[in-house]
């Protein structure tokens, strides 16, 4: 019935379909797109110094030009009012405000923003502003292990909070956690490349802790912009019915999803099951104070959603489904492949059903603690080319976008999974081709194609029907 729905779903449709107010906008992060890493004050970050390094990267690529939009802003701007964006998320880059990560913000870091933020708000965008994407300043020896790393982001955010909050619509305190902790310090895939597995648990920790004393010091600056931070979230799928495949399954989703929700929405980590034994002891001397630092209350919470995640008992073979990861083989699960599925230029499974389940999930999970939602990324790569005519046709990823949409509204729809649920805003991931953290340039999400050799943009068939779809909005009001 979801296909058939989903299939039927023509621009047209969907804008009937939308909740009044609900914005449609397009995402970006600073170190993926920016470039221009040696102008302003600004300092190499924990990507800078990931990406020379050899081996770590797929293609050899690094930080140093990407698409370029330090230079290129009032282009990709001109690009969003184009498409008729509601909002635009984008990310500060911590060493362009902050070189070092300590002082003052820079005076020519911050007027780069002060110039985006003037020339979103001349085309009707709506700025979301995102704290921490992943970019910690690399004179943080120990990142997310150090404790005080937390407190540095409220420093931080209080700081960017009196600078521009009159001019940003709304806040995200950090970016995907999860993905901070699993790649960056337990597989050691991403910057800062540690492979630490469960004792990267502590970053999980400090990273909500952050985020906590983040919300608390945009509060202090009175900025009138809504509050949130963005999770990560995959339903996970457990191979069988086995017992040992039905543990490992709740074990990921708890690793993944709850130890990073429940605290936020909750105030209160989730228990671990018994067969875990001391792995989780990380979570156990948390004083209380913490916790109440943690659980502040929020205007939104931002919601990533990419794949879902299929999870059987043992240890792996050295690969994820996406090829990547030796680190695996060291874990008491693996992740499989979907049979049958159809998957995206990274491998990831195509299912819109999964959007529908994992809202379904935190709707059920959190109830009255959820605040409003915002789809804070939600996208797919392929291999696109420019075709002979000049043009980008991405059929594929016209066809994921229409279906997840319609996945996602159909579920928040009374009588759906996720009834309930307050769905705000959806973001496409993302405006523009961009450096796909340790895949390089290999992997392409944008609704904009990049040639990076030369800047150029060239709007895929994508763009074309996103436009469709915010137009049709206005005609069906």
């Amino acid at each position: 019935m979801l296909a058939d729905a989903t299939a039927a779903a023509t621009p047209h449709a969907l804008a009937r379909s939308l909740p009044e107010g609900f914005l449609i906008g397009t995402a970006t992060a600073a170190a993926q797109i920016e470039g221009a890493t040696a102008a302003d004050d600004r300092t190499p970050s924990v990507w800078d110094r990931f990406a020379v390094e050899p081996g770590r990267i797929i293609d050899g690529s690094d930080t140093a030009t990407t698409a370029d939009h330090y230079h290129r802003y009032a282009e990709d701007v001109a690009l969003m009012r184009e498409l008729g964006a509601d909002a635009y998320r984008f990310s500060f880059s911590w060493t362009r405000v902050q070189p070092g990560g300590s002082g003052a913000l820079s005076r020519e870091g911050a007027d780069f923003y002060d110039r985006l933020l003037d020339r979103l708000h001349s085309a009707g965008i709506r700025p979301f502003a995102t704290i921490s994407h992943w970019d910690l300043p690399e004179e943080y020896a120990h990142g997310w292990l150090d404790r005080d790393t937390a407190q540095r982001l409220g420093d931080l955010a209080g700081m960017l909070g009196e600078r521009f909050g009159d001019r940003v619509d709304s806040w995200i305190t950090i970016n995907e956690p999860a993905t901070v902790t699993l790649n960056g310090y337990a597989l050691g895939l991403h910057a800062p490349g540690h492979s630490l597995l469960f004792d990267a648990l502590p970053t999980v920790h400090h990273q909500l802790l952050g985020h906590g004393l983040a919300v608390q010091a945009l509060r202090a600056a009175a900025v009138p912009g809504g509050i949130g931070i963005t999770n990560t979230h995959s339903p996970v799928i457990p191979a069988s019915d086995s017992p040992d495949d039905l543990a490992m399954a709740a074990l990921f989703d708890l690793v993944h999803n709850r130890v990073y929700a429940d605290p936020v929405l909750l105030g209160r980590y989730p228990e671990a099951p018994d067969f875990l034994g001391d792995a989780l002891t990380a979570f156990d001397a948390v004083p209380s104070e913490d916790l109440a630092q943690i659980h502040q209350p929020l205007d939104f919470y931002g919601l990533n959603y990419y794949m879902p995640t299929l999870v059987a008992a043992g240890a792996g073979d050295g690969e994820s489904p996406d090829g990547t990861s030796q680190a695996m083989a060291d874990l008491p699960f693996r992740l499989l492949d979907f049979e049958g599925v159809p998957t995206t230029g990274f491998g990831w499974p195509i299912q819109p059903a999964g959007f529908a389940r994992s809202l379904a999930e935190v709707q059920e999970r959190y109830g009255d603690a959820l605040p409003p939602v915002h789809i804070t990324e939600n996208g797919a790569s392929f291999p696109d080319e420019v075709g002979p005519d000049g043009t980008v046709d991405d059929v594929e990823r016209v066809a994921f976008l229409r279906d997840h949409l319609a996945a996602a509204l159909e579920a928040v729809a009374p009588g759906g999974p996720a009834e309930g649920l307050d769905l705000r805003g959806w973001f496409v991931w993302s405006l523009m081709d961009n450096w796909e953290w340790a895949a390089g340039f290999t992997q392409r999400f944008g609704l904009v194609h990049v040639d990076f050799a030369s800047g150029e943009r060239t709007p895929k068939s994508s763009f074309r029907w996103l436009q469709q779809l915010i137009a049709a909005r206005s005609d069906a009001r």
